[in-house]
């Protein structure tokens, strides 16, 4: 018997599967048929008729056993639940935040920042927009202004930390209109419309320590921060010994609050909240969470979701858990590289993004052609992904589409869901895709909606 000397030591996520959700792969005619009468918007095709689903990473996340224990031991008094008291206190503990507002989910906490920070006519500066973000600004009367690095807008670049602030594009912004005149800064971790790039730690350093100066606030979307603390232990010098749970407090402490959808780092279905240091703007949130949302001490979510929540933060934290869950988007994106898939590089820390730019280049932006990709890759494997481009930008004040410098696909893993033998069928239908790119033309739009278009639009093949 010769064994060999080359035997590597693999790693595999830490959980075994207890329930199984049985999933099928449609025949290709059932397949065209449903995207076609979805207008070839991939929101709008039936679950039961997508093999494996790589839509968002929102709410679709397999919880585990403690807790599905927390859900079947809910307290679901309408005020002062004790599951409200569970989550405040572990949200005080690890995002270290004085208040605690619970809402429904993400855009809920969004929305309330929004009114009760922004006055008509202030600017929000943001490390890139994010779609239900930039509306609640702009419908509480701000103006968002990009104030990310360049290199995030370079698929190719394999900057590590292309989700950072560019504090002189900042302090251009700040001369010209008044530090007065600004709501607060828009800071988020995991830059999703660039491919789910991190933010550096020594970055948020230095956007503090020039807020602070100014008497501005930096309001942090944390909602994948737990992911972004992964890249900084692993990317960023002086940070590789040190525990997640510590990286995410000190991160956390250079802002003045933030808002998460609990649908994502926190590993539960429904849920989110806005957490606040200051006294008076805390106040102000539960008045208006009220009228709202719910309850102050609800604020939209059952009880047994808030318990669920508090232990999926603190799930979250484990090394373990998250190097599997960042690690499995790598194993993806490696797989499509292999392939000669063009890939936004670095990988993301909850996606893969297709570079439809690539893909695609004799289909101009304005005939949507990360959208078709999308319903190519769907049509190919049954697998359901989504557009993050010009669809997703939409249209300024005078009608005309916003043209993003980035036109990109989103494969988004939720997590606990797949494994790796999911991810190869995902590759090679991506691939396969690819090898007939030439072959595919655009589309047109045929309904598009007043306002976040990208979920309800529809479109044809021109």
């Amino acid at each position: 018997m010769r064994i060999s000397e080359n035997i590597p030591t693999s790693w595999c996520e830490p959980w075994k599967i207890k329930t199984i959700e049985h999933i099928s792969l449609a025949p290709p005619e059932i397949r065209q048929t449903a995207l076609e009468s979805a207008g070839w918007n991939t929101f709008l095709l039936p679950s039961r008729l997508v093999y494996i689903d790589l839509l968002t990473d929102s709410g679709t996340n397999a919880m585990s056993d403690q807790q599905w224990a927390a859900i079947m031991t809910g307290d679901e008094a309408y005020a002062g639940s004790k599951d409200f008291e569970r989550l405040e206190s572990v949200v005080q503990r690890v995002y270290g935040y004085k208040h605690l507002i619970p809402t429904h989910q993400g855009r809920g906490a969004e929305h309330i920042l929004s009114q009760i920070c922004i006055a008509k006519g202030q600017v929000v500066p943001g490390n890139m927009y994010f779609t239900t973000t930039k509306f609640h600004q702009e419908h509480a009367g701000g103006v968002f202004e990009d104030v990310i690095v360049d290199e995030a807008f370079d698929p190719h670049s394999g900057c590590p930390f292309k989700g950072n602030v560019d504090i002189e594009k900042l302090d251009r912004i700040v001369k010209r209109v008044g530090a007065a005149q600004i709501a607060y800064v828009s800071l988020e971790t995991n830059v999703n419309m660039c491919g789910g790039q991190p933010i550096s730690m020594a970055n948020a350093r230095e956007l503090h320590a020039y807020c602070s100066k100014r008497g501005i606030l930096v309001m942090l979307d944390a909602t994948r921060a737990v992911e972004n603390c992964y890249f900084i232990k692993t990317r960023e010098s002086g940070y590789e010994d040190k525990p997640i749970a510590e990286i995410l407090s000190e991160l956390c402490g250079y802002t003045d609050g933030c808002t998460i959808s609990g649908k994502k780092d926190c590993l539960v279905n429904i849920g989110g909240f806005l957490a606040l240091r200051d006294d008076g703007l805390a106040q102000k949130a539960r008045e208006m969470v009220v009228a709202f949302e719910g309850l102050h001490t609800y604020g939209g979510m059952a009880g047994r979701d808030m318990g669920a929540m508090a232990v999926g933060i603190l799930e979250s934290l484990d090394y373990a858990y998250i190097r599997a869950r960042v690690e499995q988007v790598g194993y993806l994106g490696k797989r499509l590289e292999s392939y000669g898939v063009p890939v936004v590089k670095p990988f993301g820390g909850h996606a893969i993004y297709l570079n439809a730019k690539d893909i695609l280049p004799h289909v101009p932006q304005e005939q949507y052609p990360a959208q078709r990709i999308a319903g190519e890759i769907y049509l190919e494997a049954g697998v359901r992904t989504m557009e993050r481009g010009i669809v997703s930008a939409g249209r300024d004040h005078d009608g005309n589409e916003y043209k993003p410098e980035l036109e990109l696909v989103r494969l988004t893993i939720p997590r606990r869901v797949y494994t790796q033998s999911h991810l190869d069928v995902v590759s090679e239908a991506c691939a396969r895709v690819c090898r007939r790119a030439e072959s595919i033309g655009g589309l047109r739009m045929t309904y598009e909606p007043g306002a976040l278009r990208f979920f309800q639009a529809r479109f044809e093949p021109v």
